[in-house]
């Protein structure tokens, strides 16, 4: 697998990370690793849209605010 991103990597406590399986199937493509040995695995699109939803869900709290 192909690292992408670690979130956090501060410590030394098992960061998640973010990983490309290029050899996997394109549905199962995108491996994300928790901090518990726990792993979430999808397809590019699926991360895309998960990306999508938190910037919005971003914006839409930062309007709260002001």
């Amino acid at each position: 697998m192909e690292p992408v991103a670690t979130f956090c990597g501060n410590c030394n406590c098992g960061c998640p990370q973010l990983f490309v399986a290029e050899t996997a199937p394109a549905e199962r493509g995108i491996v994300i690793n928790d901090d518990f040995a726990q792993q979430a695995r999808m397809s590019a699109g699926q991360v895309g849209s998960l990306v999508e939803d938190a910037e919005a869900a971003s914006r839409t709290s930062l309007l709260r605010v002001k």
